[in-house]
């Protein structure tokens, strides 16, 4: 599958949750109830997750392959809380967003 069609597969997943695809700064992203950003697909077919840094989550997807903190300017200014995952580690996007979702926001 694509990064798209796998990033709706999450989607579809998490909507028991009250989680929906929404957008952010043009790219995909996936809302809490609240319409809070805990996800987001990027335009080179990455996801981005929210999992709060010193977190086993976050440290676990971090050991992932090609997986680094997110650096949305590209200026070496990480968030360390949000975490690119790779499509080629999606299999573990639908956990990963599990995950960003329970983490308070």
């Amino acid at each position: 599958m694509s990064a798209e069609e796998d990033f709706q597969q999450v989607g579809a997943e998490l909507a028991d949750l009250g989680v929906r695809i929404s957008r952010m700064m043009g790219s995909p992203a996936l809302k809490d109830q609240a319409g809070k950003v805990f996800a987001s697909l990027q335009h080179d077919g990455a996801m981005v997750f929210r999992l709060v840094r010193d977190t086993p989550e976050h440290a676990a997807a971090l050991k992932l392959p090609e997986a680094s903190l997110f650096d949305p300017s590209g200026q070496g200014r990480e968030m360390k809380d949000w975490v690119v995952v790779p499509h080629s580690s999606a299999e573990t996007w639908t956990d990963l967003a599990e995950a960003a979702l329970s983490r308070p926001r």
